[in-house]
C-alpha cells in the first residue's frame, strides 16, 4: 500500500465558539433573532476577534512551533511544504501494511497517557523482544504517530522481529520536564503490570517477551531513555527485565558550546536555535543545561545496575563531542556501553525519508544503524 492510502494529515484549524447557543423552546414557539441581538452578537464576536489579534508571539522555534504571551503553543507546521508530510500523523492499521499491523491504545482506562504498539509479522515465531521507543523533538514537538517514527520503527520491528511500544510523551512548555520522563517511566511499570498478569494488550501479553525489554529513544528522548534506565535500576520489576538502553543521537550537552556545536554543519534536525531554544522551553524552569537531564556526564553512577548500552552516534552532529564524553564516562564507572558510529552524516539522518531516497550515503548509514541496534537486541 503507498504511504498516501494511509497516512493523512491533520490540519488545525482555530474558530470561535458560538457566542449564543439555541434555547430550547416548545415547537409551537419559534423565535428569530431581532436586529438589535444581531447588532451585539456581531459587536461581541468583534471584540473576541480584536481580543485574540492583540495576542503576541513569546518566542519561536522556527518551522516547528511558536509560544505565545497568553501561553498558547502553536505547532503548526511553517518550515518548506516538502518536508511537511514527515510530521504527518499515520493512523494505525489492526492488518498487516508491509509485514507490521500497528494499534493505539490509553495504557489505562482512568489514564490520558497513550501507546502506539507496533507488531511485526512474524509466523510460527516464540516470543518477540519488546522495544519501548520515546520519540524526539526537544522535549517540545512531535508525537509518536508521526511519519517519520511510523517510517523508522515498523522498519525496525520487521528487522530486529520485535515489538515496538512508542509512548505519546506530554510536550513542554505546558508539560515541562519530569512530566515526559514520567510517562516514559509509567509505561515501563505498565508493561511490569503486563507481565505479571495484572493487566492485558493482546499482541503484548501472547507475543511479548518480557525478560527482553529494550528501551530505545531518538535525540531528546535519548535523554529520556538514560533517565529511565537510572530509574529503573532503584526499583524492583520482576519479571520484567530491562535488557538493554539504546540512546540514538541524545542531547547531551553542556551551558558552555562544545568544539562540535561550534564547528559542525547544521541539519534540517538540528541547529544551535532550534537546540537552545528547545531546552529552555522543556528544562524546569530556572535550569540551566548543565540539568542533569541534558549534562548526565558529571553524574555519579556508582551502585547504579544499569542494562548494557549501545550509544548511537552521528560523525557529523552538533552534540558528538558530549555524546561522547558520557561515552567515555559510562566506560570509566565500569558500565556496559557500545558504541555505534555513522559516518559522514548528521542528526538523526535515518528519520528524513527523503533524504535516505535520494542520498545514497543516508541511505546507506541508515541501513547500517538499523542493522546494528538489530544485532545488540538478538545479542541481549
Amino acid at each position: 500500500m503507498e504511504r498516501s492510502d494511509h497516512v493523512k494529515g491533520i490540519r488545525c484549524q482555530c474558530s470561535f465558539h458560538t457566542l449564543f447557543t439555541a434555547i430550547k423552546r416548545p415547537r409551537h414557539h419559534q423565535t428569530q433573532i431581532s436586529s438589535t441581538q444581531h447588532s451585539t452578537f456581531t459587536s461581541t464576536l468583534n471584540k473576541k476577534k480584536k481580543m485574540v489579534r492583540q495576542r503576541t508571539m513569546f518566542d519561536q522555534v522556527s518551522g516547528w512551533l511558536t509560544v505565545y504571551d497568553d501561553g498558547f503553543v502553536d505547532r503548526t507546521w511553517t518550515g518548506p511544504p516538502q518536508f511537511k508530510f514527515m510530521s504527518d500523523p499515520v493512523p494505525p492499521h489492526n492488518n498487516f501494511i508491509n509485514g507490521v499491523a500497528t494499534h493505539d491504545l490509553f495504557i489505562r482506562p482512568d489514564s490520558d497517557l497513550r501507546v502506539r504498539v507496533y507488531l511485526p509479522e512474524v509466523p510460527n515465531s516464540g516470543k518477540l523482544p519488546i522495544i519501548l521507543h520515546f520519540h524526539g523533538g526537544g522535549f517540545c514537538i512531535s508525537q509518536a504517530d508521526w511519519f517519520m517514527y511510523y517510517n523508522t520503527y515498523t522498519r525496525l520491528a520487521r528487522e530486529a522481529g520485535a515489538i515496538v511500544v512508542s509512548t505519546y510523551l506530554r510536550l513542554a512548555p505546558e508539560h515541562r520536564l519530569p512530566a515526559a520522563i514520567d510517562d516514559a517511566y509509567s509505561t515501563l511499570l505498565w508493561l511490569r503490570d503486563l507481565a505479571k498478569d495484572k493487566a492485558h494488550q493482546p499482541w503484548l501479553s501472547s507475543k511479548g517477551d518480557f525478560n527482553r525489554v529494550f528501551l530505545i529513544g531518538d535525540s531528546s528522548g535519548g535523554n529520556i531513555v538514560h533517565q529511565v534506565a537510572k530509574k529503573a535500576a532503584q526499583e524492583n520489576l520482576y519479571p520484567l527485565r530491562l535488557a538493554g538502553a539504546i540512546p540514538i543521537h541524545p542531547g547531551f550537552l553542556r551551558s558552555v558550546k562544545s568544539k562540535s556545536e561550534l564547528e559542525k554543519p547544521e541539519s534540517p534536525f538540528l541547529t544551535l536555535d532550534m537546540l537552545y531554544k528547545f531546552l529552555k522551553l522543556g528544562l524546569p524552569k530556572g535550569s540551566t543545561r548543565d540539568h542533569p537531564i541534558t549534562c548526565p556526564m558529571g553524574e555519579t553512577l556508582q551502585g547504579l545496575d544499569l542494562p548494557p548500552y549501545l550509544l548511537c552516534v552521528a560523525e557529523e552532529d552538533l552534540v558528538i563531542d558530549t555524546e561522547m564524553e558520557f561515552y567515555e564516562q559510562m566506560k570509566k564507572g565500569g558500565k556496559k556501553i557500545e558504541l555505534l558510529l555513522s559516518n559522514g552524516v548528521g542528526h538523526s539522518f535515518y528519520l528524513n525519508k527523503m533524504a535516505i531516497d535520494v542520498d545514497p550515503k543516508t541511505s546507506q548509514e541508515t541501513h547500517k544503524l538499523i542493522q546494528g541496534i538489530s544485532h545488540f537486541i538478538r545479542n541481549h
